[in-house]
């Protein structure tokens, strides 16, 4: 196996992800046609600006970031309830949360912000990627280290989700993601992927955090037991894992990703798509958000993911040092990835 340490596995994930939500940033909500006339021929070749631009999905990434790096080890509801809370109030209030935020997120941190039980502020009915696309430091977090398991590490990536979007579906997801980043920084083969996740899912599917989630399931109140509740959202899951599967045997470079495996709003197919875009291009990162980004959904969401498994796997290195210099918050994504790196 490969040491990640020498790749720079952390940094090449979170500066990966900048990458990706930056190019996205530029193409979301239109069509395939319109980015390829706006950004002939291929669509964005590099993000733009100095500073290049993030949206929300960096800016939630190093929320999550911080409070992990802030809350005292080891982690339990206790420690880092407080310090998620403050992350995405402190996120929710700043004059840079100017970035077209999505609304969940939004509402669920002004409910925070007024004091409510996390369990009042999420919102109950809601899958949207804005639970998942921010996972990333969670995945990175060193096993075995100040106390962190696998399954430690499950029930943070479901934890944080829960904050603001507590379907079932949203908290498998988010773990979901937590699990192939964790998998690739370790070295992992992208070739099986899909296949390890496939089994982590169905190895997952009747468990249920309750130290972590407490009584959340009861609040959607259409299921019987906690089980039954992450099964919905396991099932979920491992349905788009189907599309996502059937999409890499035809292996199909050229036809907008979001028309195999979702447009990305919801968190299993933001999952999906940011995965599918990897694993097309699982040894060229710069292509695989390229690809991203050219896409009719949540392309900023769909390419920051991809570029978070990317990075995962081929490290800080992999991405144009011009890049570095120009991305938004590059001092913030340098310190989360020297912290994991080491």
């Amino acid at each position: 196996m490969i040491n990640s340490t020498s790749y720079k596995r952390a940094s090449g994930c979170l500066f990966g992800l900048a990458f990706g939500d930056a190019l996205g940033a530029d193409t979301e909500f239109l069509s395939v046609s319109e980015i390829l006339r706006g950004f002939p021929p291929d669509g964005p070749s590099q993000p733009l600006g100095d500073p290049a631009l993030v949206t929300d999905d960096t800016q939630m990434t190093l929320a999550v970031g911080k409070a992990l790096l802030e809350a005292a080890r080891p982690y339990t509801v206790a420690t880092l309830e407080g310090q998620l809370r403050r992350a995405f109030i402190e996120w929710c209030d700043s004059s840079d949360n100017n970035r077209a935020p999505g609304i969940t997120c939004m509402n669920a941190c002004e409910r925070l912000a007024q004091g409510l039980d996390w369990h009042q502020a999420t919102a109950i009915s809601s899958k949207g990627c804005g639970a998942n696309m921010r996972v990333a430091p969670v995945g990175l977090l060193p096993a075995r280290q100040d106390g962190v398991t696998p399954e430690m590490r499950a029930a943070i990536a479901q934890f944080q989700a829960a904050l603001t979007h507590g379907h079932p579906t949203g908290l498998a997801a988010a773990d979901l993601t937590a699990m192939a980043i964790a998998d690739l920084v370790a070295g992992g083969d992208p070739a099986g992927l899909p296949q390890r996740l496939r089994e982590y899912a169905l190895s997952q599917r009747t468990s249920y955090h309750e130290e972590w989630l407490g009584s959340l399931w009861q609040q959607a109140m259409v299921f019987d037991t906690p089980q039954e509740y992450m099964a919905h959202g396991w099932n979920e899951c491992l349905q788009v894992l189907d599309r996502l599967e059937q999409a890499l045997r035809v292996m199909d470079r050229a036809s907008d990703p979001c028309l195999q495996t979702g447009a990305g709003w919801v968190a299993e197919e933001a999952m999906a798509t940011g995965l599918l875009c990897f694993l097309l291009y699982p040894d060229d990162p710069v292509a695989a958000i390229r690809r991203a980004a050219v896409s009719s959904g949540d392309s900023d969401s769909i390419a920051c993911l991809t570029g978070a498994f990317a990075g995962a796997h081929a490290g800080l290195a992999a991405w144009p040092a011009e890049w570095i210099t120009r991305i938004e918050y590059r001092d913030q994504l340098s310190r989360l990835g020297n912290a994991w790196d080491r």
